[in-house]
């Protein structure tokens, strides 16, 4: 017996709000791991034990239609359900309740006669338009049963070619249910997720973009070169060595293949692979292995990204760039299951996908992804203004942006927060500072200039801050606390007295900086400095003597 979340009860009440309602069908989003497949169990259990209704539950891999007659067994072992699918060697037709793959059961609306609802979980697989499997079988059996209701359930409800998938001539029509990551997570239904840094990661700026996704070949050519292989590998054991469940997406099956002889070579760790052409028996053996704790890591190409349920997976490496905002999620996802074992669950980004699509939880697509959705952009460094990507030099003040450097790997990955409100603080180690006068973009020649700060912190990357001598209150009492740290002599009045005082040698070195990240936030801000010995005061007597009878006045 199970007794169904408070959340999940919402969803079973919007859904059957939704049915007497209105006329067109609902959608209900619960986030991967929300679990989908027991609130799916209960509205068969209505349907059929206080409604006399037929349903069908549709899915396309095995695992979940696994998953779903688990859960019927355990909520409603009363009803009498069947299972159709190949994969699953069983073609049951006349029960109440059937559980169906759609590769099996597409062109077979007509043998399994009608239904009263259909649910499709995973429904952003189900296309606006086309031939599609789902769309083919749903339109045979609404053919069958004019007064059909289906009813969909996702964790994305978004399509990366199409956008939103309920639409008002759709199959799925209003979204009556949406709970979000960052709810369940603070409620204690999904695991934390954590995201750490890494010193590898693929520059992805060179990759062709084709139907809203990285072209296959040049992503794998990318990721399969032996340097950063070997240096991806050595991270994920460097940062698992106290979990116990790693799970790598890979960019190919030569990349996959190639991680998994690293980490032998190297390691001497032993990982598991599964692609899509693994024989069935050997995969099953495989993902036994992995749930059973006897495999540690398991690599895998397109296809664990939905249906698979290993609750103790506590580290996601992400060794693929991705376009897709529903991929990256679900490759996020796997972690998302509760489990005693683990207290969260880490993400290792060697791909950029948590900068490219930002916080898991607030990913979020109003229409097609190309054309009218945000525009990539970037900040100046010099003026701050946010623009076009695309832009060399910037509109608001002229700088110009340096050519794009065609680099193999970044100094290091992205240290950018998983989920929204996410704080990370990274210490750098100081290779170089800049200190020049800032003008803010606008102002006249009288308002108050800043002393700008550069610390270089690695080959092209920039951390910055802007010190406010020539202003007044709290902005000028920082000033002056930054100053005192630093120097022993007098605080400077303007920013160009800094910057004369700073090349005379009168102020520390600046070892290190510690920067605080804010997913969600654009700016980056330095809340702690590692300052080197304090220099010795200027002295004020160390002009030479002179005549006063050369003084021309």
């Amino acid at each position: 017996m199970i007794t169904l979340r408070p959340y999940q009860e919402e969803v079973k009440a919007a859904v059957y709000g939704h049915l007497r309602a209105r006329d067109d069908n609902p959608c209900a989003v619960v986030p991967t791991a929300g679990g989908k497949t027991p609130i799916m169990a209960s509205i068969c259990k209505d349907a059929v034990g206080q409604w006399n209704g037929r349903v069908l539950i549709l899915a396309h891999v095995k695992e979940l239609l696994e998953q779903t007659a688990d859960k019927l067994r355990i909520v409603c072992p009363e009803i009498d359900f069947g299972i159709y699918s190949a994969g699953l060697k069983r073609r049951d037709t006349e029960h109440p309740v059937i559980v169906a793959g759609i590769q099996s059961v597409y062109k077979r609306a007509c043998e399994l006669d009608a239904f009263n609802l259909v649910m499709v979980d995973e429904a952003h697989l189900i296309p606006l338009e086309g031939d599609g499997m789902y769309r083919q079988f749903l339109a045979d059996a609404k053919v069958i049963n004019p007064e059909l209701r289906i009813i969909g359930f996702t964790a994305t409800p978004f399509r990366l070619k199409t956008g939103p998938i309920c639409t008002p001539d759709g199959f799925l029509n209003h979204i009556c249910y949406d709970v979000g990551v960052r709810e369940l997570i603070r409620d204690g239904f999904l695991c934390p997720l954590i995201s750490k840094a890494g010193k590898a990661k693929a520059d992805t700026t060179a990759l062709h973009v084709r139907g809203g996704e990285f072209v296959a070949d040049e992503v794998e050519d990318l990721m399969d070169q032996e340097t950063l292989v070997k240096s991806a590998c050595a991270e994920i054991v460097q940062h698992t060595t106290s979990r116990q469940a790693t799970l790598i997406f890979a960019s190919g099956v030569k990349h996959g293949q190639h991680i998994v002889e690293t980490l032998d070579r190297e390691h001497g760790i032993q990982c598991g692979f599964v692609c899509g052409e693994t024989p069935t028996a050997e995969r099953d053996a495989i993902l036994g292995r992995f749930k059973a704790g006897e495999l540690k890591y398991l690599c895998n190409v397109n296809v664990l990204t939905t249906g698979f349920d290993a609750p103790h997976i506590d580290c996601v490496a992400l060794v693929r760039p991705t376009m897709s905002p529903g991929l990256y999620y679900q490759m996020v996802g796997r972690g998302f299951r509760l489990h005693p074992s683990k207290e969260n669950c880490l993400v290792l980004d060697f791909g950029g996908n948590v900068l490219r699509h930002g916080p898991v939880d607030e990913i979020q697509i109003t229409t097609m992804d190309r054309g009218d959705g945000k525009t990539p952009a970037k900040e100046c460094p010099d003026c701050q203004a946010v623009i076009a990507a695309g832009f060399a030099i910037c509109p608001q003040c002229g700088y110009e942006f340096p050519p794009p450097e065609r680099k193999q790997h970044d100094a290091k990955a992205s240290e950018a927060g998983i989920l929204s409100g996410q704080v990370t603080t990274t210490k750098f180690p100081v290779e170089d500072v800049v200190y020049s006068v800032h003008t803010k973009r606008g102002a006249s020649d009288d308002d108050p200039k800043t002393l700008r700060v550069d610390y270089r912190v690695g080959w092209h990357d920039y951390k910055s801050e802007w010190v406010c001598f020539e202003h007044e209150g709290y902005a000028r009492q920082k000033a002056v606390a930054w100053w005192r740290q630093r120097s022993p002599d007098l605080v400077p009045d303007s920013a160009q007295r800094a910057v004369e005082i700073i090349e005379g040698g009168g102020l520390a070195a600046t070892l290190g900086i510690t920067v605080r990240a804010v997913a969600g936030d654009p700016y980056e801000r330095i809340i702690d400095h590692e300052l080197g010995p304090l220099p010795d005061a200027l002295p004020a007597g160390e002009f030479p003597d002179y005549d006063p009878d050369e003084i021309p006045f």
